[in-house]
């Protein structure tokens, strides 16, 4: 059996079920996998600012954020890789113009287009959002992440062909379907995953990581073994290696327990 050593997992959709609760079967997945030494990563698009409590339930004290913008392991941090300002600047422009909200993510806010806006309102009680503020110029060099809100499905478009460096990737939670989390070639839950590899000197092959969304493509591509949840995007099954049950039938778990990690 091959000795793995890390195990990274998504959020939403992967360990947080619709009613955002999390299925103790992850979290006693979770603790058996700890106590056989691996190490474990949440792996979220969210800003690490918000998820603390999820941390606290399950334990944990390494995390990529920002859709791999910034990682901390054990506290200490690995790196961050802000935003173009120049990108961040022509996006905010390009919202402005085609009355698309966003939500710019720096280490400590999320930083919003429009706290009034009724799309803005469902997208922070989605996420139980609390810090945030309003957007200025004075946040532009120092943006992680960005979503963009109240897309229709042709207009991710606008914002790809403005930066090639970039594609948009649909939110993949009921009823926010219209959000486009921002994810760059060169800054991705991926990228972030091989730096932490390399960084711990783990082999691919003992890494694992679980996923739902199209943002989570990169890292599932990446490890030995890669697990898309039974809920997950259907575009995103191609690039795991096992498909899981869904978030609320033990996906995590069953997933674990295929490779004979827990009982």
């Amino acid at each position: 059996m091959t000795n793995y050593k890390i195990l990274f997992l998504d959020i939403d959709g992967t360990l947080l079920r619709p009613d955002d609760t999390i299925e103790d079967s992850s979290k006693k997945a979770i603790a058996q996998v700890k106590k056989k030494g691996v190490e474990v990563f949440l792996a979220t698009g969210r800003p690490l600012h918000e998820i603390s409590h999820i941390a606290e339930e399950l334990n944990i004290e390494s995390f990529i954020g920002y859709n791999g913008a910034y990682a901390i392991h054990k506290g200490e941090d690995i790196f961050r890789a802000p935003m173009s300002s120049s990108t961040v600047e022509k996006f905010v422009d390009i919202a402005k113009n085609n009355e698309h909200e966003l939500v710019l993510y720096t280490h400590e806010e999320n930083i919003f287009s429009d706290l009034e806006s009724p799309v803005v309102k469902e997208f922070i009680s989605a996420f139980h959002l609390h810090k945030n503020n309003s957007y200025s110029l004075d946040v532009i060099d120092k943006i992680l992440g960005i979503t963009l809100i109240n897309l229709s499905e042709n207009e991710p478009a606008l914002y790809e062909k403005e930066d090639p460096s970039i594609h948009l990737s649909q939110v993949n939670v009921d009823g926010l379907r219209h959000c486009y989390d921002v994810i760059r070639d060169n800054v991705n839950k991926g990228i972030a995953v091989q730096h932490i590899l390399e960084l711990l000197s783990i082999p691919r092959e003992a890494a694992i990581a679980f996923g739902d969304g199209m943002n989570d493509k990169e890292m599932l591509e990446l490890v030995g073994e890669g697990f898309a949840m039974g809920n997950g995007h259907p575009d995103l099954f191609q690039y795991a290696k096992y498909k899981t049950t869904k978030v609320t039938n033990s996906g995590v778990y069953n997933g674990l327990k295929s490779l004979g990690l827990v009982d």
